[in-house]
């Protein structure tokens, strides 16, 4: 029987979690055991205003998010995300999100645009 290893979680996914906006799927996508956040699957997360998790792998350009964006982020890729209420990437951003980043983001957002930073 193989043992099993105590997950840690980042300091910054944790706080977030706490406030209760991050399910515990994406916490458990972003942990390792080695006490860092990195991604275990799309570069980019969200949690749609429909409850689900959804994710983008090696995201361009603008892109529409599906469900609804509307309370969590996570921006593990390499590009910065800049969140959008408005579709098309149209009117003025929501939040900029550098790599690595995890926060919750309120109210929602309808399009999300990825630039390589660098």
């Amino acid at each position: 029987m193989r043992a099993m290893r105590a997950m840690r979680i980042d300091r910054t996914l944790r706080s977030v979690a706490r406030t209760g906006v991050l399910p515990v799927l994406l916490v458990a996508a972003a942990a390792t055991a080695g006490g860092t956040a990195t991604a275990a699957g799309p570069d980019f997360q969200y949690v749609g205003q429909d409850d689900k998790v959804h994710g983008l792998s090696a995201p361009r350009g603008c892109v529409a998010v599906e469900g609804g964006g509307g309370r969590a982020v996570t921006n593990h890729g390499r590009a910065t995300a800049t969140l959008y209420r408005e579709p098309h990437c149209a009117g003025a951003a929501v939040a900029v999100l550098r790599p690595g980043t995890v926060t919750p983001v309120r109210p929602y957002f309808a399009s999300v645009r990825f630039s390589v930073t660098g």
